[in-house]
């Protein structure tokens, strides 16, 4: 489908093409980039580095955070424990979304750096994209897709996280039929890798 709500790239950079790469967790979106950057040499911008950066050591993003729930949620070296704050965030939808309103502008920022500096064609991983309201900011969107019973077990592997702890984080971000409704590309991961990458193939040409 068209994407309607891409007014920045469109109007002010008409000559580039930044595919949005989103989709749920653990559902295939690092192979995904991984593959674009190699096979195809397109440069990537992933939202998670950019939301490590924001909570360095002594960055205000990460002080803050420490004020709200105190020293316990920092490392002996003063860095972030990030599995204390995975289990305030995502069993708490007030403290998540005030995380998240830290982190995502400054998120958002290096996004818009990136548009003004790199080539005419990139690709922007960003897990939230529609969450976080980042659609402006990509002028297609793949979603990354497969079903739930993969997606948790990926996630429990991956992260060696209970099923309990793995749903959580699964809930925690839109459903995956909702960001595919929003898509103008679909990728279905529910079987092997090398027909994930058939698609992208296709996908790069389709919207060429």
């Amino acid at each position: 489908m068209p994407n309607a709500q891409c007014p920045i790239p469109n109007a002010q950079f008409p000559m580039k093409r930044i595919i949005g790469l989103t989709g749920g967790i653990a559902t295939g979106k690092t192979t995904v980039a991984n593959y674009l950057a190699t096979a195809y040499s397109l440069p990537i911008f992933d939202a998670d580095i950019y939301a490590r950066d924001a909570v360095t050591v002594n960055s205000p993003i990460l002080q803050a955070i420490a004020q709200r729930y105190g020293e316990e949620i920092l490392l002996a070296d003063n860095s972030l424990n990030r599995p204390k704050l995975g289990e305030i965030i995502f069993t708490n939808q007030a403290e998540r979304s005030w995380v998240e309103n830290l982190i995502h502008p400054y998120v958002r920022e290096q996004f818009l750096r990136a548009i003004t500096e790199y080539s005419q064609k990139m690709v922007f991983v960003i897990p939230l994209l529609f969450e976080a309201q980042m659609t402006d900011l990509v002028t297609e969107i793949w979603v990354v897709s497969c079903s739930e019973q993969q997606q948790l077990a990926r996630l429990m592997q991956r992260n060696n996280l209970t099923l309990e702890q793995a749903q959580a984080r699964i809930h925690s971000q839109m459903p995956i039929t909702e960001k595919a409704a929003r898509a103008d590309i679909i990728l279905d991961n529910n079987s092997t890798k090398d027909a994930l990458l058939k698609q992208v193939d296709l996908a790069l040409l389709r919207l060429s």
